[in-house]
């Protein structure tokens, strides 16, 4: 006779493990410790098998649901177990498949996929960068995506994560994020462990990101009173020699503060540094103002790595430091100068005030360059023009922290085209 749920919870253990019998195969197992396992006896090839169909009560009987949830039951196991015998399947060898193939899209789940991805590039990548990639993944992506196989991840389902991150207005997060899920993406293609790219399908689906340009100071007497004030910064002498190059250099504020003494040579008047951004060294000409404040800081810093050390001498000084000693002078870093301001001051200023080939200016900027030779940017191109274009900027820069009526010096100054701002 079919078993009913009634005879189920009331059977009991006996000193040998017993068998309920229900029907086409199914029985309910009792071991003498009083557990109740589910067991489908079946034939395949000729030859007699038994498939665990799990224990009570946790498999019930009959399907049903539990607070909204379906649940399988013992004997809607059973029926599919059947149908797969009837259509030449061994139930226990389809089991085993199943649950490799489940082994193997749990080990290539976007976020594995997405680590391997990122160990193998990081060694590429600038430390900041590396760093606000695995953040953003980590905090905005492996949430949701992460234990997902990344072959079944497909454009609505990406398009919601990204949606999520605009909804907090993080719009430029979200197009971020798009661009390294799509390297993922991309990458497990390559690695045989996905067959296309589902974020290719979602360009336009996001609102463009508004760009916002980095605050800074192109008008010559408001720079005037700028090198003024950081003449009169009270701050550490380090943060004081950082702020009084800064324009004097206008690198990258990352570059500087992470400039090494290995990297100056003060009596050839020259820093040689690697740009991780452009993945090439650039050659930064000293003008004499520049090599006199180094020497200064050499005095204190000489002993050390970092030219512009932290509190911990072994580490570069704070990521914000220059634009703290900016607020503690009275500008605001969002809408009036922040670090970065300093290279859209020079690049403004050297063009349209002392006429310089916006060529040699975007060298020294160390942005790439084509021509029609193609990418021709090296450390040493226009390094005359450069050298020259240095010590007059610095020139010009003192007399205008002077109060002098500054008359541009063309020199070998070349007149030529636009400049991209």
């Amino acid at each position: 006779m079919p078993l009913s749920d009634t005879a189920i919870r009331n059977a009991k253990p006996t000193a040998k493990a017993s068998r309920l019998a229900d029907e086409k195969g199914l029985y309910l197992f009792i071991s003498p410790s009083g557990g109740k396992l589910w067991r489908f006896n079946y034939r395949f090839d000729g030859k007699q098998k038994t498939l665990a169909l799990g224990s009570y009560p946790d498999v019930p009987l009959a399907s049903g649901e539990v607070d909204g949830r379906r649940i399988e039951g013992a004997r809607e196991k059973r029926d599919n177990a059947r149908k797969l015998l009837a259509g030449g399947i061994d139930p226990s060898e389809n089991r085993k498949v199943q649950k490799a193939a489940r082994v193997e899209q749990s080990a290539n789940s976007f976020e594995v996929v997405a680590r391997e991805w990122f160990a193998k590039f990081k060694p590429g990548w600038a430390i900041t960068h590396s760093e606000k990639i695995i953040r953003r993944l980590e905090k905005d992506v492996f949430p949701w995506l992460g234990a997902r196989p990344i072959c079944e991840i497909g454009a609505p389902e990406l398009l919601q994560c990204l949606r999520r991150i605009e909804g907090r207005g993080a719009l430029d997060t979200a197009h971020r994020a798009h661009q390294n899920c799509s390297q993922v993406f991309r990458y497990a293609v390559q690695t045989g462990r996905s067959v296309r790219d589902p974020s290719s399908d979602l360009r336009g689906a996001l609102p463009p990101a508004r760009r916002e340009h980095y605050a800074s100071i192109t008008e010559p007497d408001e720079v005037a009173q700028l090198l003024r004030a950081i003449d009169g910064f009270r701050g550490t002498f380090v943060v004081q020699c950082a702020l009084r190059l800064s324009p004097l250099f206008f690198v990258r504020p990352g570059e500087l503060r992470k400039a090494k003494w290995t990297d100056f040579n003060l009596d050839k008047a020259e820093w040689c540094y690697f740009v991780t951004k452009i993945k090439k060294d650039l050659i930064v000409p000293l003008a004499s103002q520049a090599v006199a404040i180094l020497r200064e800081l050499h005095a204190l810093t000489g002993h050390g790595t970092h030219a512009f050390q932290g509190r911990d001498p072994k580490k570069p000084m704070s990521g914000a430091a220059v634009n703290a000693a900016l607020r503690r002078m009275g500008y605001d870093t969002k809408t009036e100068i922040t670090g970065h301001g300093f290279r859209a001051m020079a690049r403004t200023i050297l063009h349209e005030e002392l006429h310089f080939n916006p060529e040699i200016i975007e060298h020294q900027l160390s942005h790439k360059v084509p021509d029609a030779l193609g990418d021709t940017y090296n450390r040493t191109k226009f390094l005359k023009d450069r050298r020259e274009m240095m010590q007059q900027w610095a020139d010009y820069l003192d007399k205008l922290k002077a109060g002098a009526d500054v008359i541009p010096l063309h020199g070998n100054a070349l007149l030529a085209g636009t400049i991209n701002r």
